[in-house]
């Protein structure tokens, strides 16, 4: 089929999905679409995982797709896998049953709401969506077509992290009143890049923006570097941040707040990114809160983190009966007016970060229960949605309320704007999924 905007939601948007009961020997086929850094590190996890074997895989660049290609085959006895530059040609392929797909933010929703409807299974990273709306239509895309769809927030699979909170949920601190997240991230000012009239070379740009709008070619707009402008990014708090934005709110079982304020800027740097380098915000539920901050220049250790290589990243609880702290090493109880510290543990030696993780999705997707995931679509993008509360306090520059029920603001059409996007023709998702 010749790839164009106007066909690109159609094309996988009239599949039905189908369910198979995978046999106890049987290795579920999974491709990986999206191959940069972290699409890298889903290829080499899978090649460790027994259930699954990369059958497929899909990139916009050329360059990326023949290295993952070489990766998968290195990995797996020389054998390759299909190599694609389309996604949708991945999703009308018989042969895949899960996708995997470490993409920009901006093509989290469309990506997983199009697989589903193709009834493929999906992993995708995080944060869940870009935007509050495109959230709640993936939920619906997930239930609508029966398919199991795990965000990455990978903490919820780790065991010293679900053992800080087994321990929070019973009472090891009393009634956590409060929690504050860490997104101490050592980042760098982006070298001012000129647009170019062409992109490089065996990159397909316009696939790459997808739903965002068109524009020239911009180095800094590419990779990585995406996550630092609106149109496709969420900043260091839809990023880093998410992760440690997911363990307070399951610490705590709460879902969206009443009010949100948010303060911050892009300090220091003059390299014309566009989200903050440092943010603070206050998510208050009523007799309960959460804290979240995000420093990307200067910071020094708090509640008692040790520095980790040159960031502090992680979450803080406190109760009525003492504070527990839970970061990528381990976890601390603190206990008593001084805080006497009583437990003090580590994470397991050589515990990868995303397999298990990965483990759990390939499991979910045999038993077909949503239940056994561990961080189902619907609570990735509970997550999601505060890490989009905070940037639109932000971005209208006020203490804003939220009607969760609703989906909207309480009298503010500014930040209404900001829970949606104008979707690029050809790359709209719609109303009925």
């Amino acid at each position: 089929m010749k790839s164009s905007r106007r066909t690109f939601v159609m094309a996988a948007g009239s599949a039905l999905a189908s369910t198979r009961i995978w046999g106890a020997n049987e290795r579920i086929p999974v491709a990986v679409v999206g191959l940069g850094g972290r699409g890298r590190a889903h290829m080499g996890e899978y090649l460790q995982i027994a259930d699954a074997e990369v059958v497929a895989l899909c990139d916009v660049n050329q360059a990326a797709l023949e290295r993952g290609q070489a990766q998968v085959a290195k990995g797996n006895n020389g054998k390759q896998p299909k190599g694609y530059d389309d996604m949708r040609k991945v999703f009308d392929d018989k042969d895949v049953a899960a996708v995997s797909m470490p993409l920009p933010n901006h093509w989290h929703a469309l990506a997983t709401i199009l697989a589903c409807q193709a009834g493929k299974d999906v992993y995708i990273e995080k944060p869940a969506c870009h935007n509050i709306w495109e959230g709640r239509k993936m939920v619906e895309a997930a239930r609508k077509y029966e398919r199991m769809v795990q965000i990455g927030s990978q903490s919820r699979s780790i065991k010293h992290k679900q053992k800080a909170i087994g321990l929070l949920k019973s009472g090891v601190i009393g009634e956590v009143y409060s929690a504050t997240g860490l997104c101490y991230k050592g980042r760098a000012a982006l070298d001012r890049k000129p647009d170019l009239a062409t992109p490089p070379p065996g990159i397909d740009w316009d696939k790459f923006l997808g739903p965002a709008p068109m524009r020239p070619f911009n180095e800094n707009r590419f990779a990585y570097n995406w996550h630092w402008f609106w149109d496709t990014g969420n900043g260091d708090i839809g990023n880093q941040g998410v992760h440690e934005m997911d363990i307070a709110r399951w610490g705590m079982d709460l879902g969206l707040p009443k009010t949100i304020t948010c303060t911050g800027n892009r300090y220091a740097w003059n390299d014309g990114a566009e989200t903050p380098n440092t943010q603070t915000a206050v998510f208050n539920y009523g007799e309960k809160e959460i804290t979240f901050e995000v420093r990307n220049v200067s910071y020094i250790n708090q509640g008692q983190m040790g520095m980790t290589e040159t960031n502090v990243i992680g979450d803080i609880f406190y109760g009525t009966e003492g504070v527990l702290s839970v970061d990528g090493r381990g976890f601390q109880v603190y206990k008593g007016q001084k805080r006497e510290k009583v437990t003090d543990e580590k994470r397991e030696a050589r515990e990868p970060d995303t397999r298990g993780h990965m483990e759990n999705f390939l499991a979910a997707c045999r038993t077909r229960r949503y239940q056994d995931l561990n961080a189902d679509v619907e609570i990735g993008v509970l997550s999601a949605d505060l890490c989009h509360l905070a940037n639109i306090a932000y971005r209208v520059g006020r203490t804003v309320q939220f009607d969760a029920k609703e989906q909207k603001f309480m009298g503010d059409s500014e930040a209404d704007r900001h829970t949606t996007r104008m979707y690029r023709k050809g790359y709209v998702i719609p109303e009925k999924v």
